[in-house]
């Protein structure tokens, strides 16, 4: 047995593997032995230890890796140590990963001598996107040449059986084998989902799920069995990084502590089942081998008794450690952005004025010129008819299918992957076709992308730009007309710009490109081509090339005369997109007592501007294209009358469509739902009578 034993895997190996096991061990003892302290809800990798052990111990510090919260022998295996660990279980402020803000087993990293750790969320294998996101980044950086590695870098992307059924997970296996990337999903299957059996939740495990992805190679193994599982995870981790292909493996391992502190075994399973799982320990396992080698028990005992040692030093170093101080709370909502001025040249000596989907199209051209690191994927956006709008046409021709292609209807991969992506330093510009199919992309946005830099204590802030036609006209219907930017707003960490005109929409998608945040470009279809009637403004001249514009910064688009104002005759119209031609016309019929003035952006939203302005009028009418009721504006509202209260006329009006599920097609019904110059005009003047 010694020689068969040593042909596959070391012994400095195994006993190591060894000694990470019992630290395991150890940890979640002391973590079940003290329970009133360990008052965080946080799992352990109880019964995981093989293959996640033989799982780090292949990777390299160019390689990425994103373990799931069961997975701290993988941590323990690239090379974190307990006390580090513990720091994020009892949420301390010295935690590396979250400075205390997230659960236990949830990692970020950037450290340059470990394998690289994306921020991701406890949804159950929505992982998976933003990490097959990271692979599919990697594969553009070789590409293009744009950095150079020691070694091939390699993926894996760890997760439990039962979050295979989930829709998302799919996604990114398809994204990974359509596009050959360099990713392993590694898939420990213990046989349950919290109480649900893999009897009650799929009707097959991973390995035959996965079968119908052409071009997703596959292998089983025993997760229970540190030199099978080292073996399997050798070839796995150098198919990838020799071949550059996807791979899923198939792990069977056991369940042996609870699924979480608070969701405790005894609660559902019978002794029974808790007898088989423990019967295949990793950690006997391996003990049982090494023994069968001649390798010395009483060394195994002193393995042990250390390991314990160990980790109860640590735990009582990580009880002192100090709590996160209170004033760090809002620390790493966002990133600083360098983008704080309006810069460059917006109106060009004999410049032209072009539509607003040209201004987007030109703004991309210049940035993808600039910078290698820009590419722009999403439904329909390449060269074969650029956008359903035409909103990216000649694009795909100049920059070629490797910068500027096609993805299939997968909106949660879209917006998801760009996580990936920004994290090893590209830069993503995606679409979602319509604002209303953004929704199966949410979850995306919300757990995982608005999410991250916050949770990673700044270390991923994800940088993208999301671009969303929205708005109605003409008879789109219910599924193309949709307004969504209160959902949008609703959402912490990310920013929201809606433009109104072509300058404003070219120096904010520069700005958006420079921001190391999240960011959604809000672009109203009616405006892209201005096509509805006095929406002609909407053209501008072309600004220059060094043209910015930030986020943040309203503007008066219509100043109220001073005269009027002095005699309180005035009103303000606060409002964004195509609001702000409705409120253009209907300013017309009261000359000198209407100031209107244009957000730009909704996240972050020119306050300041806004509550100086209303409290020189003491009336206020928040206008918006959306259904009212419990909308951006209303809330709005809201804040300008608290923060103005004092200096009000009368009470801040917020309008807005009527609160109907969806835009109607029929064009009589469209109009009678939203708001126009008319029906504001009515509002106006009713308003002015205070």
């Amino acid at each position: 047995m010694e020689n068969t034993l040593h042909e596959k895997v070391s012994q400095d190996i195994l006993l190591k593997a060894y000694n990470h096991m019992m630290l395991a061990k150890a940890m979640a003892d002391i973590y079940e032995e003290n329970r009133n302290i360990c008052k965080y809800v946080h799992s352990t990798s109880r019964g995981h230890e093989a293959i996640q052990l033989a799982t780090a111990y292949q990777l390299k510090k160019e390689d990425w890796v994103s373990p799931y919260y069961r997975d701290e022998s993988i941590l323990l295996g690239i090379g974190f140590e307990p006390y580090q660990l513990m720091l994020q279980l009892l949420a301390k402020a010295e935690d590396p990963f979250s400075g205390g803000r997230s659960y236990y087993s949830h990692p970020s990293s950037r450290d340059e001598n470990k394998p690289k750790i994306i921020h991701q969320s406890s949804a159950t294998g929505m992982q998976t996107i933003p990490t097959t996101g990271v692979a599919q980044g990697i594969k553009y950086i070789q590409e293009f040449n744009l950095q150079n590695f020691e070694n091939n870098p390699v993926v894996v992307c760890s997760l439990g059986d039962n979050s295979v059924t989930e829709g998302e997970v799919s996604e990114a296996l398809q994204f990974a084998a359509l596009h050959q990337l360099p990713i392993i999903f590694l898939v420990q299957d213990n046989e349950w989902g919290i109480s649900v059996t893999k009897e009650e939740a799929r009707t097959c495990d991973a390995y035959d799920f996965v079968a119908g992805f052409t071009g997703l190679s596959r292998m089983r193994v025993d997760g229970t069995d540190f030199i099978e599982s080292f073996e399997a995870m050798k070839k796995a981790v150098d198919f990838v990084r020799n071949e550059r292909k996807p791979l899923v493996v198939c792990a069977k391992t056991v369940l042996i502590g609870h699924h979480t502190s608070g969701v405790r075994r005894e609660f559902y399973r019978d002794e029974e089942d808790l007898t088989r799982h423990r019967a295949k320990d990793p950690g006997e396992i391996l003990r049982k081998q090494l023994l069968e080698a001649g390798i010395d028990e009483d060394l195994l005992k002193q393995i042990t008794k250390k390991a314990r040692l160990e980790a109860e030093e640590a735990f009582e170093r990580a009880k002192k450690a100090e709590d996160p101080k209170p004033e760090t709370v809002m620390q790493h909502v966002f990133a600083p952005t360098p983008i704080t001025e309006e810069t460059g040249t917006r109106e060009p000596a004999n410049g032209e004025k072009i539509v607003m989907v040209d201004a987007a199209i030109h703004a991309i051209q210049e940035l993808m010129w600039k910078h290698p690191e820009a590419l722009l994927y999403g439904q329909d956006v390449g060269e074969r008819i650029g956008g359903v709008f035409r909103e990216t046409v000649t694009l795909g021709k100049k920059f070629g299918n490797k910068r500027v292609f096609n993805t299939a209807i997968q909106e949660a991969y879209i917006i998801g992957s760009t996580a990936g992506m920004s994290a090893v330093g590209l830069k993503p510009i995606v679409e979602v076709q319509f604002a209303d199919y953004i929704y199966p992309g949410i979850n995306q946005l919300i757990t995982e992308i608005s999410k991250s830099s916050y949770l990673s204590g700044g270390k991923f802030p994800v940088s993208n730009i999301i671009r969303v036609p929205i708005g109605a006209y003409g008879g789109g219907g219910p599924y193309h007309s949709g307004s969504v930017e209160s959902i949008l707003a609703n959402i912490k960490g990310i920013k929201i710009a809606y433009p109104s005109n072509a300058a404003d929409f070219k120096g904010l998608l520069k700005a958006a490109y420079y921001d190391p945040n999240p960011v959604i470009m809000l672009e109203h279809k009616g405006l892209y081509w201005s096509k509805v009637p006095g929406t002609e403004d909407a053209k501008t001249i072309e600004p220059a090339e060094d043209y910015i514009l930030p986020f943040g910064k309203g503007k008066v688009i219509i100043e109220a005369g001073k005269d009027e104002i002095e005699k309180g005759r005035t009103l303000l119209v606060v409002t964004y997109g195509m609001g702000v031609y409705w409120a253009k016309e209907a300013a017309k019929q009261f000359q000198g007592r209407v100031e209107v003035i244009d957000l730009r952006t909704l996240i972050p939203l020119d306050e300041e501007l806004v509550f100086e302005r209303v409290k020189a009028h003491g009336k206020c009418i928040v206008l918006t294209e959306e259904q009212l009721n419990n909308s951006f504006a209303e809330a709005f509202a809201h804040r300008i009358s608290k923060n103005c209260f004092r200096y009000l006329d009368a009470p801040v009006e917020a309008m807005g469509s009527l609160d109907v599920p969806a835009v109607p097609i029929n064009l009589v019904l469209e109009k009678e739902m939203l708001p126009n110059a008319e029906k504001l005009s009515k509002k106006i003047e009713e308003m002015l009578k205070y």
